[in-house]
């Protein structure tokens, strides 16, 4: 698999890249945004199955070069920070990463983050530009009160007015979606939506989960159910297919 690694100090870059190597990682390494940009617009090779974004980068902040990624690249983005606070993950979410690593990081773990994305992207919509594939007819809209999740075309509006959402914010809120008032365990929805049983995936759920309440504005659609996981707090009458536009 080709990986980006974008990464402006040298001497961790070396390191890093010896790492992936060994794990089979065909390593592009830029030392800035503009680098990155570059290398991901399409040519000849096959695209980077991930890239790995340190934000700290010399030329611009790594939240301004992730949005200009997502709008050229549909390669998964793992942000790699030493910004902890969940303000700044869900920050980095909402503007298209895939998932982050803290820093200081076990090479494990950045390994397992790597693997469970680049599984995730099989599956991810197609690149900007692309015409969408088509869907079963069986598939349709959910209405959750003031809610509509449009499966065909992944997208959610509240109140008529359209709420942008990652890949993996759509795929979550579409599970919770189609069984409202079930309550699903943590390591159900982990499975389901991100195709791993590492534990590790447990953070980022979390934040995906805070990121929806923000972006819906509707913080009580959501409830966690401690111990346990989380739930729709819709009564199952409110789910109706969304009929055809007149």
């Amino acid at each position: 698999m080709r990986l980006l690694l974008v990464e402006d100090d040298d001497h961790v870059a070396a390191a890093l890249s010896a790492v992936l190597a060994r794990h089979g990682f065909d390593v592009t390494h830029a030392r800035s945004g503009e680098e990155a940009l570059r290398a991901l617009l399409p040519g000849e090779q096959a695209p980077f199955g991930v890239v790995l974004l340190d934000l700290g980068l010399p030329d611009q902040d790594g939240f301004e070069v992730c949005g200009r990624i997502r709008r050229i690249s549909s390669s998964p983005v793992i942000m790699v920070t030493a910004r902890s606070d969940v303000r700044s993950r869900i920050h980095g979410l909402n503007l298209g990463a895939d998932d982050y690593v803290v820093k200081p990081y076990d090479t494990g773990e950045l390994l397992a983050r790597i693997h469970a994305v680049s599984r995730r992207n099989t599956t991810a919509p197609p690149a900007p530009g692309e015409p969408p594939a088509e869907e079963g007819a069986t598939q349709e809209a959910l209405r959750l009160g003031t809610v509509t999740i449009e499966l065909p075309t992944r997208q959610v509006s509240v109140c008529g007015t359209a709420v942008p959402l990652t890949r993996k914010e759509f795929d979550l809120l579409a599970l919770l979606a189609q069984r409202p008032g079930v309550v699903f365990r943590r390591e159900q929805i982990i499975s389901e939506v991100w195709r791993t049983s590492w534990e590790g995936t447990g953070r980022t759920l979390e934040v995906h989960i805070a990121s929806l309440r923000a972006k819906l504005r509707m913080p009580a659609l959501i409830e966690t159910v401690r111990g346990v996981g989380y739930r729709l707090v819709a009564p199952p009458a409110a789910v109706t297919p969304a009929g055809p536009a007149s």
